[in-house]
């Protein structure tokens, strides 16, 4: 681990891939995010490392296109905007500020009437120390394996990384714009499961998760995370929903589906999804490490999968500031998205689960850290071999320096004169093996 330079203050340790982490303050962990460097904060977790994820059966067709269908008819555009307007009117959604508070305040208070008249519907709020800023997750109880859990996620928190404690931070699509796409998808899953008399009851347990703290370095979800793996909880699959809104070219609208650090077996799922519920396709793309919270569901061994609003080199240049405004985005973006998630929780509500192995996601770190540690190895053993060969060489000139004087010895006169120069040359030579001889102090 190497420290940057100037951290002072208290220390963070930053996990920016695998294998590398940094410690930094907290002025630096904003100058990274400036420069695009995206992280995961294991200040409180860095003994707990990652760990293989567990692989399912996702279906390879779908099984509720009447429903689904039905379902997405109902999204409506004008609740979608006015939710969206409300969130980005608070100064900031900071999740060290009052004002991200608030925001979360409200945002409860919106689920709660969404889902207070349901019994088997709960709402809790996660608290996280080191920051009032809460998360939020609705769980909706499976009737039949309610330990199978399917989860919806996204961040309510917004961040100016000028100034982050003092700026304004509206964040209409960073993340504003996938809490309300996901606000609306509860709304209308809840009004589906309440049709009949709650016939509609999934069988598997279906959770959305609205997390504070992400623009932290995942903060609120690793800690969601990470005591579901402490309590062994099984979560079957996490759709992450970050950025819904932003539209680069209307000409070419679409959904980025992200192929790095995700499941590959639960992004191929989602890919059947987009196919079959939205009216727009989808492309591949990559965000590189840690860009949004289901990095806290993979590294804790939890299969998770990122959809974004397009390709990500034309997402949404404008996060982050106070011009992440509702005037850049299209609300029937988000609309899409909404159908994303609900035609995964359809999906996936009744789903016999079979889990099929375990997977390490696999990284360039990774393998180079084992080949140079191999090479380590081989270069070690290759300098052994040098020094024993070299010290066979040095004992047989030694045999040959002893019976050389020993000849010396016999055949010379013993006058004074000789006898001192057989001294002074056998001293000399042994001094001069002694030095060269590896491992020999003279």
């Amino acid at each position: 681990m190497r420290i940057l330079p100037f951290a002072l203050k208290t220390l963070y340790t930053l996990e920016l891939s695998p294998s590398n982490h940094v410690k930094v303050n907290e002025e630096e962990k904003w100058s990274l995010l400036k420069q695009g460097i995206k992280f995961i904060d294991v200040t409180n977790y860095f003994s707990k490392p990652e760990i293989p994820v567990a692989i399912y059966n996702y279906p390879n067709e779908t099984f509720y296109d009447d429903e689904v269908y039905r379902i997405s008819e109902k999204i409506n555009h004008t609740v979608m905007y006015e939710k969206l307007a409300k969130l980005t009117s608070f100064y900031t959604r900071y999740y060290k500020s009052k004002h991200g508070v608030e925001s979360a305040q409200w945002l409860y208070e919106e689920l709660e009437n969404i889902v207070n008249d349901v019994e088997f519907i709960h709402l809790n709020k996660f608290e996280h120390k080191g920051w009032k800023q809460f998360s939020m997750i609705v769980r909706i109880e499976g009737k039949k394996n309610r330990d199978n859990i399917v989860v919806i996620g996204s961040h309510h928190d917004s961040i100016n990384l000028i100034l982050p404690s003092v700026l304004g931070a509206p964040g209409a699509d960073d993340n504003g714009s996938g809490t309300v796409t996901n606000l609306e998808a509860l709304r209308l899953y809840v009004e589906y499961i309440k049709e009949d008399g709650m016939k509609n009851r999934p069988d598997n347990t279906i959770e959305f998760h609205f997390y504070s703290a992400e623009e932290g370095g995942l903060l609120g979800s690793m800690d969601v995370f990470s005591r579901y793996r402490e309590e062994n909880k099984r979560v079957m699959c996490m759709l992450q929903q970050d950025m819904t809104g932003y539209v680069s070219d209307e000409k070419n609208e679409h959904v980025g589906v992200i192929t790095d650090y995700v499941s590959v077996e639960f992004t191929e799922f989602l890919k059947l999804i987009i196919n079959k519920y939205l009216s727009i396709p989808y492309l591949e793309t990559k965000c590189g490490y840690a860009c949004s919270d289901h990095g806290s569901a993979i590294r804790n061994g939890y299969p998770a999968g990122f959809v974004i609003e397009g390709e990500f080199k034309n997402t949404n240049h404008y996060i982050h500031s106070t011009m992440d405004t509702i005037d850049r985005l299209s609300v029937g973006h988000m609309g899409e998205h909404s159908k994303l998630v609900l035609g995964s929780v359809m999906e996936t509500c009744a789903l016999g689960w079979v889990l099929k192995g375990v997977k390490r996601q696999k990284t360039k770190d990774k393998r180079q850290k084992t080949k140079d540690k191999r090479q380590k190895t081989k270069d070690k053993d290759k300098r052994q071999k040098t020094k024993d060969k070299k010290n066979s060489i040095y004992m047989y000139k030694l045999v040959l320096l002893y019976i050389y004087i020993y000849a010396l010895t016999t055949l010379a006169s013993w006058s004074i004169f000789n006898f001192h120069f057989i001294y002074i040359f056998t001293t000399t030579s042994l001094v001069t093996l002694c030095k060269n001889t590896p491992g020999g102090d003279g």
